[in-house]
């Protein structure tokens, strides 16, 4: 795996979904970043991360980091590995097509597997898991597929 294109995909993923993220949450969803950020922590370590202050919130940021990092290192993988999501990237908008079955890939997963694994709830579908939904397109998949297609990899290009 190249990691040079991995930490550079991870760390877009990671910034513009994070961005996305927090003005969802301030301007949308009137709360505050700190609060979203331990909502992340809470995931994993039960509600009491919401009353645990900006220690908390540092750790929602850097499970949100790794979470980008570890949908990038899926897709990049896919992408060194497997011919139809090759020839799909090098297709006529190929990074647009891949972001399109990504986003939402990554959005079920996250809230139908992992996030009920650690909070033993179902998901809520709601207004908002429906904006997660197709948020994950342009603010998480796009930047992956878009950063990936850009790898000095002769294999993976834009097309």
């Amino acid at each position: 795996m190249k990691l040079n294109t991995l930490v550079r995909t991870g760390l877009l993923t990671a910034v513009i979904d994070g961005l996305f993220a927090c003005v969802l949450s301030v301007v949308f969803y009137h709360t505050t970043v700190t609060r979203l950020w331990q909502g992340v922590a809470s995931v994993p370590l039960g509600t009491t991360a919401l009353d645990g202050g900006t220690a908390t919130a540092l750790i929602g940021v850097a499970l949100h980091v790794c979470v980008a990092f570890t949908w990038s290192a899926v897709f990049l993988y896919g992408a060194m590995r497997l011919d139809w999501m090759k020839r799909l990237l090098a297709s006529r908008y190929g990074v647009l097509k891949a972001a399109a079955i990504y986003g939402p890939f990554v959005w079920l997963v996250m809230s139908a597997v992992v996030i009920p694994v650690f909070t033993h709830r179902p998901p809520s579908i709601t207004f908002r898991w429906w904006v997660q939904l197709l948020g994950h397109v342009p603010f998480v998949a796009l930047p992956i597929a878009w950063s990936v297609s850009k790898s000095e990899s002769p294999e993976v290009s834009a097309g």
